[in-house]
């Protein structure tokens, strides 16, 4: 703490700007705390930082005593001559390196003026259907108020990043389009991207969104309405989107805490109709139906109860089952009023639907079972007006001995499953057999079961902390990615006639080594926040180990947990340009193609053990970032065939969707990929005719997946709709529904492969 402050209050300072303020002396003595501070030099102590601080004022005392104004860079100027005078060398040259960087970084700033002014300019009057900018995150309506609010702020702070925050060498390699990083106009923020939000432990004692608390819900239609506002709350926090890992775990105490108040009402009210209510010591009875485990019994085990009575023993048995259907018929409205909740809600300043996600299928308890069926049966309902629910985007973890084979408890949940996604796309299928999931699994421990974001992201080993690799309370720090084709242009036949491979993967290198850098310097932004920052994601306890945190804590043992990821896209490209094919076309392409991403991989795993930090490779989404990066490229290269002569590089290490290539062969050819991207990857198949009459033929490919060993995967198939009756699933010029022809009254609604690829919603 430095003391001994004195103020001026007839002098003025005049700040770069023009602007004149009252001169402040602890201004000064922050300045010179903080050179002192960036040494890390322990034997410097308050003093030294006195000793400088009064050598400053007394050089202004003797020299603006009879002066009204005093210059910035005056002050300044004193400061380092102190700082020399008195052989306070380390910290003469880190305030001197301080400050010329912010000098550059103004005129970086300010130069950047009229492209900024330019950029506000096409927000302004430009729709999102003409602007790039409007439309980079997929669930911003960029055309509305807020929306265009939103985007203001991201472009001055994605400028202000790249001036003031970030290493030169990392916005030009941004710029250039190199590499891409992610959500730059949340880096000065300090947010992560994402989190497996773990209910259960949320919802023990309570939350508070800040205003009120809100206590541990009671039946299931609490369950769910808390769960929504908590997806809500924590994207407040984050500048990605929320995942629910367990979901049927989390949900299925409110099953059966509904059904006990459903047991005990209807029970009493059967007992009261017959006048016999206070004949069977009803306060027992409430007791031990509280201390149910689970809302499958025998009704004998009240027999104690009923055994003088035919009656009550009638009464019993009829109201558990009441009970058990009413409790199923709430569960179902549960799960109706979650999706349309997570489908009308808004986050961030009204502007955007929460981008949510849910994983289930695996619990086998008559509350979990329950859960599961209603919400797929829900989501088979669709929403008001009978629209396909985009969000939550739900995934099915299928999993051998749980839902997977015929025996299984849960195999007509599987089913049920494919039934719904045949119908409604969603959802997608998480494989725990891959043996890169496997290895995680721990059959007595839900929260080591592999859940996904679902855009594809996944956080589940754990270099800084082994001891808790699990999915629950962790997510994705920050996440760059690298132009793939771009080195493949420079290094491969297309330029040189034939591939340069050393230079390709020493290029590779750089750009690993470069975002590597970048993502340390990002962390250390996120590390530098307070817990007050993010008042639910780490004032609630929601990130992993946070609870209890105190505002001053120092955020890096709990940020630790999560991901830094590096990114790639069009593999496809690289070896078009590389040597002339892609992976789908060749025996010699896909070995190749393999031999990068495990280079990349390694070199990933490499900076892991070294830093103990879970540096990842995730497979990129497409999002805007393809086209970007093809743009650019075009620019350079001019228009390459298979390359960049189309409007975006091929998703991540996908094997190109305008190549004929059968269902199997695509996911064999994809599989191996799934191993080597452990930050996330996902595969698609893409389906013509309407596969909600062939479920069977829909389950048959997400066998193929699981013999291929995809980690997730998903199906794509046109989905329309008639918003005249409602009717959902392939019309041709004539709707099944009603015989309404296209053209007469309100069009048609066609979807075609209508999956959201966006990661996390950005």
């Amino acid at each position: 703490m430095v003391t001994k402050v004195k103020e001026m209050p007839s002098l003025k300072v005049i700040k770069r700007d023009g602007k004149k303020v009252d001169f402040l002396g602890t201004k000064i003595a922050v300045a010179i705390k903080k050179g002192f501070d960036a040494t890390n030099n322990e034997a410097y102590t308050e003093e030294s930082v006195n000793k400088v601080y009064r050598k400053v004022l007394d050089k202004i005392e003797k020299n603006y005593s009879d002066e009204k104004f005093i210059k910035i860079e005056d002050i300044q100027d004193m400061i380092e001559d102190s700082l020399r005078n008195m052989e306070f060398q380390d910290v003469l040259e880190s305030f001197s390196s301080y400050r010329e960087r912010r000098n550059e970084s103004r005129k970086v700033f300010f130069s950047r003026q009229h492209k900024l002014a330019k950029a506000i300019e096409l927000l302004s009057l430009k729709e999102a259907k003409e602007e790039d900018s409007k439309r980079e995150n997929g669930n911003i309506d960029g055309n509305t108020a807020m929306g265009t609010m939103l985007q203001y702020g991201s472009t001055i702070s994605k400028e202000f990043a790249k001036s003031y925050l970030m290493n030169k060498k990392f916005s030009e390699a941004h710029d250039s389009g190199e590499i891409h990083i992610h959500d730059m106009d949340f880096l000065p923020m300090g947010t992560t991207t994402c989190c497996q939000i773990d209910l259960t432990e949320l919802f023990k004692d309570g939350f508070s969104t800040g205003h009120g608390h809100l206590r541990c819900p009671n039946d299931i239609m609490s369950y769910t309405a808390l769960a929504a506002i908590a997806i809500q709350s924590n994207q407040n926090d984050q500048h990605g989107g929320q995942s629910l890992p367990a979901f049927d775990y989390d949900m299925a105490p409110g099953v059966l805490k509904t059904f006990k108040k459903q047991f005990k009402q209807i029970l009493y009210d059967f007992l009261d109709l017959n006048g016999i209510v206070g004949l069977v010591k009803f306060d027992h009875i409430v007791k031990d139906i509280d201390k149910l485990k689970t809302m499958d019994i025998e009704v004998e085990i009240f027999e104690n109860y009923y055994k003088d009575s035919e009656q009550v023993e009638r009464i019993f048995r009829k109201a558990y089952d009441k009970a058990l259907a009413k409790t199923d018929r709430i569960t179902y409205q549960a799960m109706e009023a979650f999706i349309h909740n997570l489908n009308t809600m808004h986050s961030r300043a009204g502007a955007q639907v929460p981008f949510s996600s849910v994983n289930f299928g695996t619990n086998t308890t008559p509350e979990g079972r329950m859960v599961i069926r209603n919400y797929l049966l829900a989501t088979d309902a669709g929403l008001g007006k009978g629209e396909t629910p985009i969000f939550p985007i739900s995934i099915f973890k299928v999993k051998e001995g749980v839902n997977y084979n015929p025996e299984d408890p849960n195999y007509d949940l599987f089913k049920l499953s494919c039934k719904v996604s045949a119908k409604r796309l969603f959802p997608n299928f998480s494989f725990l057999d891959s043996p890169f999931n496997l290895q995680y699994y721990d059959p007595n421990n839900y929260k080591t079961e592999c859940a996904y974001m679902g855009c594809r992201t996944r956080v589940l080993g754990n270099v800084a902390n082994p001891d808790k690799e699990i999915v629950a309370g962790r997510g994705n720090l920050s996440f760059t990615s690298i132009n793939l084709p771009r080195i493949g242009i420079k290094h491969g036949k297309v330029t040189l006639g034939k591939p340069d491979m050393k230079g390709f993967y020493k290029e590779l290198d750089e750009k690993l080594e470069l975002v590597k850098d970048q993502l340390l310097e990002r962390f250390e932004i996120q590390c530098s926040k307070k817990v007050y920052n993010f008042p639910f994601l780490l004032g609630q306890g929601v990130w992993i180990d946070s609870k209890g945190l105190k505002n001053n804590s120092r955020l890096k043992p709990v940020l630790k947990n999560g991901t830094l990821t590096f990114g790639f896209i069009g593999l496809a490209e690289t070896l078009k340009a590389l040597i002339g094919k892609h992976h789908g076309e060749s025996k010699e392409a896909e070995k190749l193609g393999l031999e990068i991403i495990k280079h990349m991989r390694d070199k990933i795993d490499g900076y892991a053990k070294e830093y103990k930090l879970n540096f990842s490779l995730i497979a990129t989404p497409a999002e805007g970032l393809s086209g970007r990066f093809t743009a650019i490229d075009k620019s350079i290269y001019g228009k390459i065939k298979g390359v960049t002569d189309r409007e975006y590089y091929t998703n991540s290490f996908h094997v190109p969707v305008y190549y004929n290539i059968s269902i199997k062969e695509k996911l064999r050819k994809e599989g191996p990929y799934h191993n080597l991207t452990n930050g996330g990857h996902i595969s698609y198949i893409e389906l013509d005719g309407d596969v909600a009459n062939n479920v069977e033929a829909f389950e048959k490919v997400i066998r193929i997946m699981h013999d291929e060993k995809i980690g997730y995967g998903a199906i794509n198939h046109p989905v329309d709709r008639d918003p005249v009756c409602g009717y959902t699933g392939v019309i041709g010029d004539v709707c099944p529904g009603c015989g309404r022809r296209e053209g007469e009254g309100v069009p048609m609604e066609r979807v075609k492969n209508a999956k959201l690829n966006e990661c996390c919603g950005r």
